[in-house]
């Protein structure tokens, strides 16, 4: 074989294709075909035929980059089923190296990297991100699948150190087996840890703890010049601060450091159910201050009649053994329907995978998969009430399908991260607008009203989440989001990342 020519590479639709170079002139990849004959199953192949001086050979991997049609289209998409944004090929690492090593070589050739949690209960035909608007997504770049790095490396007294792949339900039990748990959980534990704590990780135990990035101790961390950073408080705090919440902008989190708390066996829930608004956001404020509950969120829901809407407090008491809390003492004083508050005792566990019975009627519904246009804001408490009442006007029953929409209170003096931005008031409210609607839904009109919702809750005082549909997102208004912290946030991406490579779903930069 001449020097000036290499053997035809071509993507292999339905086979397993392991890319073995970048072609440096046609900026495409070459990839080994699986088979001498791989071309009868070739769909539109890729011709990457080229001079030996033009192919960069990828590095050595313990793991495996890939360009095969099945993969591709896997992370193309995410859990919103709204944005498409096919990668040209898949790293399945090996190693925590293979993303260092992975990084430098996409640097060298400007090729954009996004890691993807590609999270679930396991299930292949369920894993995808949980991102609903593309923000995982890497266009014509490359995927990261966590998943490859799923190791729970340690667990000790107060601490456990994972990696990024690891989910929140595989963590929670290898803690409980030891007598902890992680303080602050997400509502559904099949999520990535890497994949939370780059936009901030928020759940019921958001009033104590904050999100679950202000539970991290220290984070390994693979910046955009392919550099394996161990980051803390104490060491390297420019990039621990600027990827925790940071939505993968400054480096992407490979290993994580969190702290435990002690486990306890029982959880008492209690529901107080509302009709006044004003008297929900009063008692939901009262509670909270009181720190009456461990864990303490609430929604929103249709009323009876579908002519209106009712507003529920979920509270939570943890508790060992028989030392169950005094039901009458957590009610004392509020101003719920008294006739319809409910109790529930079970174990902490129970408790904790509550939402998994739920996400299996949506899968056996076929909602799962379907398009789902959230929206997760958050308020300042002086202007909740307003917010409230003007988005319960537009929203519907069929706006929310068969989902349903968060909203509670939390301190803004608990989340000490830099990037995870909050009102500017001490105390705030989640409105989390968490929509699974039923096939034939307007999504185009569902994506105008959140821009609508944004625009508003933006006027008065309020941040979003970064993992929400809200489209049309400009720079202006990522410059309004950051505020006086926007310079930090321009200084990290061009110190961590100066070619500008990483996730650039978030659309952050652009």
């Amino acid at each position: 074989m001449s020097k000036s020519a290499l053997p035809r590479r071509s993507v292999v639709v339905g086979a397993a294709a392991t890319v073995v170079g970048w072609n440096t002139v046609g900026r495409s990849w070459a990839v080994a075909a699986r088979t001498p004959d791989a071309a009868a199953d070739t769909e539109a192949a890729t011709d990457t035929t080229a001079d030996a001086d033009a192919l960069a050979r990828v590095p050595h991997l313990d793991g495996t980059l890939v360009a095969d049609s099945a993969a591709l289209a896997r992370f193309g998409g995410d859990f919103g089923h709204l944005v498409t944004a096919a990668p040209r090929a898949v790293l399945r690492p090996g190693s925590v190296r293979d993303v260092a090593t992975l990084v430098a070589f996409a640097r060298r050739h400007r090729i954009p990297v996004a890691m993807n949690g590609q999270s679930g209960t396991g299930d292949a035909a369920e894993l995808e991100s949980h991102s609903s608007y593309g923000q995982a997504g890497v266009r014509g770049g490359v995927a990261i699948d966590s998943r490859g790095l799923d190791r729970i490396v340690r667990i000790t007294p107060g601490r456990a150190v994972v990696e990024a792949g690891v989910t929140w339900a595989q963590l929670t039990d290898a803690a409980l087996a030891k007598g902890w748990m992680p303080p602050c959980l997400t509502d559904y534990l099949h999520l990535s840890v890497g994949g939370t704590l780059s936009v901030g990780g928020i759940g019921g135990g958001v009033q104590r703890y904050g999100f679950q990035v202000d539970t991290v101790e220290s984070v390994d961390v693979v910046t955009g010049t392919g550099e394996l950073v161990t980051a803390s408080a104490s060491a390297n705090r420019e990039l621990f601060e600027a990827v925790l919440g940071g939505g993968g902008q400054a480096g992407l989190i490979v290993r994580a450091t969190l702290r435990l708390v002690r486990a306890r066996e029982r959880a008492l829930v209690l529901n107080l159910f509302y009709d006044d608004l004003g008297a929900y956001l009063a008692d939901q404020k009262k509670l909270m201050l009181e720190r009456r509950f461990d864990l303490q969120v609430g929604d929103v829901s249709r009323d009876a009649a579908g002519t209106g809407w009712r507003y529920k407090v979920e509270g939570v008491v943890h508790y060992d053994g028989t030392a169950a809390p005094d039901r009458a003492k957590l009610v004392r004083g509020l101003r719920c329907v008294a006739a319809e508050t409910t109790f529930t005792d079970q174990t902490a566990r129970e408790y904790a995978y509550r939402v998994d019975a739920f996400a299996g009627f949506l899968k056996g519904a076929g909602l799962w998969s379907q398009p789902k246009p959230w929206m997760s804001l958050f308020l300042p408490a002086s202007t909740a009430g307003t917010f409230t009442r003007e988005a319960l006007a537009l929203l519907t029953a069929e706006d929310l399908g068969a989902g349903l929409l968060l909203f509670y209170p939390f301190r803004t003096d608990v989340f000490t991260r830099p990037m995870t931005v909050m009102p500017d008031e001490p105390v705030g409210f989640h409105f989390d607008l968490l929509s699974f609607p039923f096939p034939g839904a307007d999504h185009a009109a569902a994506l105008r009203r959140n821009r609508r919702l944004y625009d508003r809750a933006v006027q008065l005082g309020g941040k979003r989440y970064l993992i929400g549909a809200i489209p049309d997102v400009t720079h202006a208004d990522w410059r309004r989001h950051y505020g006086s912290r926007w310079g930090r946030v321009v200084a990290a991406k061009h110190r961590f990342d100066p070619a500008g490579i990483l996730t650039p779903g978030q659309g952050i930069h652009s």
